[in-house]
């Protein structure tokens, strides 16, 4: 475990009611610092700086927002370095967290350590303060487990349930939670102590039970961000693994809709905290691994190899968020396309990497078009 180090943290932002972001380095960490601090808000970001890429992240939130970001580089497992930072924030978005199933099941004990142990760090921080400081929490669609029950059909490239009111909603916030892998436990009982906080002892949480955020400053891998790993891959002409048959589906949703979630359910902590939404695309920004790979030849101009392997541990066959809760209760308005949105990203990429693979006028065209 790194020790916690302070020494980036202007004093001045450590303690004046600044907003908390466990893992704000990190992709949707790093865009929620900037919105708040685009917002006025002084902005305290505590990370251990662990994935590759994401002290980029950090410099540039310095840069853009120099009077407003600060940083601690401290463990979520260090209990006093996060009571420490929780101290004086007037609200916490806690993004820290092992992210990737093949990581938890190498390691389980850490996978727990940092995903349990490191939530409930956090929450009794809160505890103990005895405040009513808002929490919210990045949960995912992990906890209802592979929904193997559900029966599906393969058409176009892409699974669909044979459930018709699945197949137009998707899944809800009822649906039973199921966990699987120790990555879908530990986030699972996290996801349930934030909520069992509010109830016992009247934190005002919420829970955001995400399905795949993709966007600018994802570092994505082969474990986690698979939308900006197949970018990646793409725009550098490496060849693109597929676990599975590629049929498998799920809701994406650009990162500008997953922080403007995230900020109204701060704005509506009265009235949604102790609850868990289910955040995504929904059916509207529906895709599998095989039409994504399909829309990315279209953005680059030529093919793009794939190789394909066996389905991993716990992989979902369908996973669409039913987003009708969290649009009524959180007020969100429609999610960016994923046509338009996973080509900004590669414009994105291609600017912040220089990557150049583009091979024609006609298809970056096609890309503009997209983007008007």
């Amino acid at each position: 475990m790194k020790s916690s180090d302070t020494s980036a943290a202007s004093p001045a932002v450590l303690r004046h009611r600044h907003v908390l972001v466990t893992g704000g380095a990190g992709f949707i960490g790093s865009n929620l610092a900037n919105r708040f601090a685009s917002e006025g808000h002084d902005v305290l970001i505590y990370d251990v700086l662990a994935r590759p890429g994401v002290d980029h992240n950090l410099e540039w939130l310095k840069k853009r927002h120099p009077s407003k970001i600060s940083a601690v580089i401290g463990d979520i497992r260090d209990e006093t370095a996060v009571a420490d930072a929780v101290r004086d924030a007037q609200a916490v978005f806690h993004m820290a967290a092992q992210v990737a199933v093949t990581t938890s099941l190498v390691d389980p004990r850490e996978d727990f350590e940092i995903n349990i142990r490191g939530t409930l760090n956090v929450l009794d921080a809160l505890r103990r303060r005895g405040e009513r400081v808002p929490l919210i929490f990045a949960s995912t669609n992990k906890v209802y487990g592979d929904l193997a029950d559900i029966e599906l059909e393969k058409t176009n490239d892409a699974y669909k349930p044979r459930d018709s009111a699945i197949r137009n909603a998707g899944i809800g916030e009822n649906r039973p939670l199921d966990f699987h892998t120790p990555y879908g436990c530990s986030k699972g009982a996290a996801d349930q102590y934030v909520l069992d906080y509010a109830r016992s002892f009247g934190i005002p949480t919420c829970v955001m039970r995400m399905s795949c955020i993709y966007g600018q400053r994802q570092m994505g891998t082969e474990d986690q961000g698979w939308v900006a790993h197949f970018l990646i891959r793409a725009l550098q002409g490496e060849p693109i693994t597929i676990y599975g048959d590629g049929c498998q589906v799920r809701d994406v949703l650009d990162i500008s809709d997953a922080v403007s979630a995230y900020a109204s359910a701060w704005n509506h902590i009265e009235t949604v905290q102790g609850r868990a939404f289910n955040l995504g695309g929904g059916p509207a920004n529906a895709i599998s691994l095989r039409q994504l790979v399909s829309h990315i030849e279209d953005i680059i101009g030529r093919p793009v190899e794939t190789i394909y392997a066996d389905w991993r541990a716990g992989d979902q066959r369908y996973y669409v968020s039913d987003t009708r809760l969290a649009t009524q209760e959180l007020g969100l308005k429609q999610p960016i396309s994923w046509l338009k949105g996973v080509a900004a990203l590669a414009g994105w990429l291609q600017e912040e990497k220089g990557l150049t693979c583009l091979t024609s006028s006609s298809s970056r065209l096609q890309s503009a078009e997209v983007l008007s």
